[in-house]
């Protein structure tokens, strides 16, 4: 359950024009700093937090702030920035580092700003870092773990918790699910006080912290419903010196289908951390995302989509991407996905795999004349068209005389697929 249901989602949808259709879409991921302002506007207790936006604000920032002792974390949008390092070859080592002073705060930033942080989450090509934030330096007592998501197996919300914070709750899951503690929380009453007592008494919170804890926990939910939220992940949830119960760190993501009314929220996006094929795949209604193999993929529906992988694979090819071009997509619409696959160099044949149900054969028969002509396409081509208007669209691609190769069945198609990108 954690593995799906706890991934923070870093990218979302674009602009979509009147014609794009409908498209699966991920959540909207906010930075960390964003959240930590989202989180007091809703009284949620946080370190003292500030952004900075270049080196020399950020010592602006440290000689102002208030505290000598302070953590400088880099905002990109992935997990282990901690463990991440910095790209080229004398690349600072972590995207979180402790701070003494201004002096320290400004080479830091200096070092992480406008340079790509690389982390498990990334990948090889990192994320550009256009931003730091500057955090007083708290010392937890204890560390916990605490969420609030959608839980497909109760059907709602719950809040999920764990005593074992500040490292990662897949491993925790994995390594002794006891220590999960899972509350359904009733989506229109929200979490009672009672309740979220009885959590915080779960986790161990000592006896002068469980009220706050327990507030917390309140207010989370209250943030999770108003802001249409998919998931609030609090990672470490911590006990500090003093007394106090903080959110050291905050993790949002938000339904992309209550754009319209949370503006507010979807004007914090961050392009620059999504993948600008994804983001122009997007502008089309169509669903894009990047991977590592040879073979070009262009499918209507997820479902089909993913079978279409696993076809290719279980004929020892690799797909280079996942593009579902949804069930209303036009001829400009699929020109836009051939596009997306030949800027893609390692790509070596392109299989074209479509079910005409909502989605006309034909229509993608259109597309994919245009773009082989227009974009004066050199590698062998692999269709299988089937369903509404196939005859027509068989017809199209016949009388194109181009080198279009069409086949009926699904794993013949595939394996002409993978011999071609050999």
């Amino acid at each position: 359950m954690f593995s799906s249901a706890l991934r923070t989602a870093t990218r979302t949808r674009a602009f979509k024009p009147q014609h794009a259709a409908t498209n699966q879409r991920r959540n909207l991921s906010i930075h960390e700093y964003l959240s930590m302002k989202l989180l007091n506007q809703y009284g949620v207790p946080t370190p003292k937090s500030l952004p900075a936006f270049s080196a020399k604000e950020a010592k602006e920032v440290a000689q102002n702030f208030g505290a000598d002792r302070l953590v400088i974390k880099a905002q990109v949008l992935a997990g282990g920035r901690g463990k991440g390092h910095f790209d080229g070859p004398n690349g600072l080592k972590g995207g979180v580092q402790m701070v003494d002073s201004p002096e320290q705060a400004e080479k830091f930033a200096e070092q992480m700003i406008g340079h790509k942080l690389i982390t498990k989450q990334t990948g090889a090509g990192g994320r550009v870092c256009n931003a730091v934030m500057l955090a007083e330096r708290r010392q937890p007592t204890h560390e916990y773990y605490v969420a609030i998501l959608n839980d497909r197996g109760i059907g709602g919300p719950a809040l999920v918790a764990s005593r074992q914070g500040g490292m990662n709750i897949e491993d925790v899951a994995r390594d002794d699910p006891s220590a999960i503690i899972t509350t359904p929380i009733p989506f229109e009453e929200g979490l009672s006080k009672e309740l979220a007592l009885s959590v915080a008494q779960k986790l161990g919170f000592k006896a002068d912290t469980q009220e706050k804890a327990a507030d917390i926990f309140i207010k989370l939910y209250t943030v999770f419903k108003e802001k249409d939220s998919t998931m609030i992940e609090i990672n470490p949830l911590a006990e500090v010196e003093g007394g106090d119960v903080l959110c050291m760190d905050a993790k949002f993501g938000f339904d992309d289908n209550a754009d319209f009314r949370q503006k507010d929220i979807f004007e914090l996006r961050d392009l620059t951390q999504e993948a600008a094929s994804e983001v122009e795949a997007a502008k089309y209604g169509l669903n894009f995302i990047k991977l590592d193999g040879s073979i070009g993929c262009l499918v209507n529906g997820a479902g089909l989509a993913m079978a279409t992988m696993d076809v290719l694979n279980l004929n020892g090819g690799s797909p280079a991407n996942f593009l579902d071009v949804g069930g209303g997509a036009t001829a400009e619409a699929v020109k836009k996905a051939f596009e997306l696959l030949l800027a893609d160099g390692s790509v070596k044949s392109i299989f074209v795999n479509i079910f005409g149900g909502i989605m006309r054969c034909d229509v993608i028969a259109e597309g994919i004349i245009l773009a082989a002509k227009e974009l004066e396409l050199q590698i062998p081509l692999i269709v299988r068209l089937q369903g509404t208007k196939e005859h027509e669209a068989k017809e199209l691609i016949r009388n194109s005389k181009m080198k279009i190769f069409a086949y009926d069945n699904l794993d013949e198609a595939a394996a002409a697929a993978v011999k071609a990108a050999q």
